[in-house]
């Protein structure tokens, strides 16, 4: 065998090595990376939970590491810190109903049948995730302090604004809806009926002697939202 081939062939040889070698580094890198998104989302998870539950001053680093199963240190690691943490959970709870808000099909729904949806929605959003009101209330005792350190706060924006205005504007344009509605104030109000229901029925029923936990009293409620909505709207 000449000496060429002998070089070609030992270069082919170190070649593939190299590949392989890269190839194994790369498969056991995998299992890490899956491993370090776990835990980032167990330390969200966790936190979420402790802060809605016992607001940011009341929130504790510890506690948040013993609801995750995991050691303090590494909380430092993944988030640097309380403040930190905290942004990345607000930031986590917005996007979570922007996304979810994302996949509503208003455009093509006709106005009154999208305007419903969007109520219903909002609503059974709310009843499933207890957290996010409680994160939204700490964060409004703070004037949105920590809201505004969060780079993605413009991602943050609802979509549905737009898709408010087109039903709005195709609503008006039947004559099914007045033509001066103005979708943030709209938007808001859907929330603040919701909103303002459940992190209140505590002290409400109390004052009113009605059990405002109820099924029966959370439907009606929810179809009452429905009504008020559509009241305003009517031309």
């Amino acid at each position: 065998m000449s000496e060429a081939k002998t070089v070609k062939r030992s270069a082919k040889s170190a070649d593939l090595a190299d590949k392989e070698k890269t190839a194994s580094r790369a498969t056991s890198e995998r299992p890490r990376l899956r491993d370090a998104e776990r835990t980032s989302k167990a330390i969200l998870a966790a936190a979420t939970k402790e802060f809605a539950e016992r607001g940011y001053g009341g929130a504790r680093v510890d506690a948040i590491a013993e609801r995750a199963k995991i050691n303090k240190r590494m909380l430092y690691h993944y988030f640097g810190g309380k403040d930190a943490l905290y942004v990345a959970v607000l930031e986590g709870s917005y996007i979570a109903i922007r996304s979810a808000e994302a996949r509503l099909d208003l455009s093509h729904r006709s106005p009154q049948d999208g305007m419903r949806e969007l109520v219903v929605f909002t609503w059974q959003y709310f009843l499933d995730h207890p957290e996010f009101l409680g994160i939204l209330s700490t964060e409004n005792m703070h004037k949105a302090r920590f809201l505004k350190r969060s780079a993605r706060i413009f991602e943050l924006h609802s979509p549905l604004v737009s898709e408010i205005s087109g039903l709005l504007d195709r609503g008006a344009a039947a004559g099914v809806f007045r033509n001066d509605c103005d979708p943030v104030k709209i938007y808001m109000s859907i929330a603040a009926l919701g909103s303002f229901f459940l992190t209140n029925r505590w002290t409400l029923s109390t004052i009113f002697r009605r059990n405002l936990s109820d099924k029966a009293e959370i439907d009606a409620w929810g179809e009452h939202i429905v009504e008020v909505i559509f009241t305003y709207l009517r031309p």
